[in-house]
């Protein structure tokens, strides 16, 4: 099972990798692929310095512990998603996060869906007839 992982999903697994979240993309089943797109990568660099400050421990520390919680998950280059799958991205989250068309991209483009936290863009996406999300407990129960 392919599932694209959103930006808070990872920041949550990197703020603190003990917990459920942090357990499931670090003891992935082998029958579980995560991907997300390069741009998540650039996310977690400008909120470094942050991350930082919440966890109380030095910029190598939470490189090391990015590169642990990371290093289950297949980074895609944006590049890769053909011009017509990101422009139906692009027009489903105009109105909600245009930050997020990537992860709508990847999940068009493969086929799956996505894990995230984000409910704003659930709810939003779900309106419009979007509705290919998966929870912890998806991935948990997934043989």
């Amino acid at each position: 099972m392919r599932i694209i992982v959103d930006a808070n999903i990872v920041f949550s697994a990197i703020l603190n990798s003990n917990s459920r979240i942090g357990q499931v993309l670090l003891n992935a089943d082998e029958g579980v692929e995560f991907i997300a797109p390069d741009f998540l990568l650039t996310e977690i660099h400008r909120h470094h310095q942050r991350i930082c400050s919440i966890m109380g421990i030095s910029l190598s520390e939470v490189l090391s512990v990015q590169h642990t919680v990371c290093s289950s998950i297949l980074f895609i280059s944006e590049e890769q998603i053909p011009l017509d799958i990101m422009e139906e991205a692009d027009r489903l989250v105009s109105d909600i996060d245009p930050k997020d068309a990537f992860y709508i991209a990847l999940a068009n483009y493969f086929n799956c869906n996505i894990w995230s936290g984000d409910s704003k863009l659930i709810k939003g996406l779900h309106t419009k007839g979007f509705t290919r999300f998966v929870t912890m407990d998806d991935i948990i129960s997934h043989k």
